[in-house]
């Protein structure tokens, strides 16, 4: 993309180009940031309900359209950040699907960029997995896990071009007032046609929800986007964090952990104990099947988001995993900005070296992935 911020009539440049980008689109408009100002009180801690890896968010009310609405605003001088502003306007705008989050508008003025989206009221997933906001009923969770799948498969396979989201993770999954999902953030999204191989790209994602090949060699494809459901669907099947500190192991690899019970048939202890066991075995089991399938070590083993939908919805059976294929899914680089343990924050540096190896075609990824299910 290119964009710098600048300032005086060079800035002033800077908004007339991104403009011209932004309004060959439909849908979204442009906000004045007056507008957007009067909306949160100014911006007042009191309105804010969250923070970004580029920013904070923000509870607005814009009074000519009568809505709530979440203003995401872009730490000022971080350049990542604007790319993250410009990718986000440009693809997600395109975009229409009762799985994605909205976007209303947009603004970029008085060197603040800003995002502003439909209001999710019920928040995001991880507030209630990991951080206590209410217990999720597994009825509730089943139908997230099966919301999540549709929006990928909308993005992988159903309109005009693949989207790779490159960063699916429960605080990028969004609930309405029917916890009904809506996937978030494309800030790191990318496009590629439908049909092509694998792109290389800078190391961009949350650690723990990269896949092996995304993490070592920076492969952005649906695969990886795959691998992160992947983890997903097991944090809500387990209500634990793909990683978690225990003062005996040290270190809990939750993928790991429920790999060990799949072969004895067990799987059912590592649901969500809060669940006090109400929840249907047979989903249960088989959320946390395609967890394991979607997260296995050689991705051209792994499902698509469309036969992953197939078996959620119990229209195909499920797959009998070949257990000789996994190894330790969890690897972290050795990069300044994937260190920590905050997996709220996105890695988004680049490496040169990451250009190695080849991805085969997703028909071939496919067609090992169809054996698994014997089509």
């Amino acid at each position: 993309m290119g964009w710098k911020l600048r300032s005086g009539k060079r800035r002033d440049s800077f908004d007339v180009a991104m403009d011209r980008d932004f309004e060959r689109g439909t849908g979204p408009r442009r906000f004045s940031y007056e507008e957007l100002s009067r909306a949160t009180n100014n911006f007042a801690k009191g309105h804010k309900i969250g923070e970004g890896g580029f920013g904070g968010v923000y509870k607005g009310f814009l009074r000519d359209l009568n809505i709530h609405v979440a203003i995401k605003r872009i730490s000022q001088g971080s350049q990542q950040g604007v790319r993250e502003y410009a990718s986000e306007v440009k693809i997600i705008s395109q975009l229409r699907h009762k799985n994605l989050v909205q976007l209303i508008g947009w603004c970029h003025q008085k060197n603040d960029l800003l995002l502003i989206y439909e209001f999710m009221e019920n928040g995001s997933l991880d507030s209630y997995i990991f951080k206590g906001k209410s217990l999720l009923t597994w009825e509730v969770r089943y139908n997230i896990a099966r919301g999540l799948a549709s929006s990928l498969l909308y993005l992988h396979e159903e309109w005009e071009q693949c989207v790779l989201h490159r960063d699916i993770k429960p605080s990028n999954v969004m609930l309405d007032p029917n916890f009904n999902v809506k996937l978030g953030d494309f800030g790191l999204a990318r496009l590629m046609d439908h049909g092509t191989e694998s792109k290389t790209a800078s190391l961009a994602g949350t650690m723990g929800y990269l896949a092996p090949e995304a993490a070592t060699r920076g492969k952005a494809s649906k695969e990886s986007d795959v691998y992160s459901f992947g983890v997903v669907a097991l944090e809500i099947a387990c209500g634990r964090r793909i990683i978690e500190q225990n003062l005996i192991a040290n270190q809990i690899h939750l993928v790991d952990w429920v790999w060990e019970l799949y072969p004895t048939g067990n799987l059912q202890e590592a649901a969500d104990p809060r669940l006090y066991g109400v929840f249907d075995k047979q989903e249960m089991e088989r959320l946390m099947i395609v967890g394991l399938w979607c997260t296995l070590t050689d991705y051209t083993m792994r499902p698509t988001i469309r036969q992953v939908v197939l078996v959620l919805n119990s229209e195909v059976p499920l797959p009998t995993l070949p257990s000789q294929l996994h190894s330790s899914n969890y690897f972290v680089p050795r990069t300044s900005s994937a260190s920590g343990n905050n997996q709220s924050q996105p890695s988004t540096s680049s490496n040169s070296s990451l250009t190695t190896g080849s991805s085969p075609s997703s028909s071939s990824a496919t067609s090992e992935s169809s054996k698994l299910l014997g089509t």
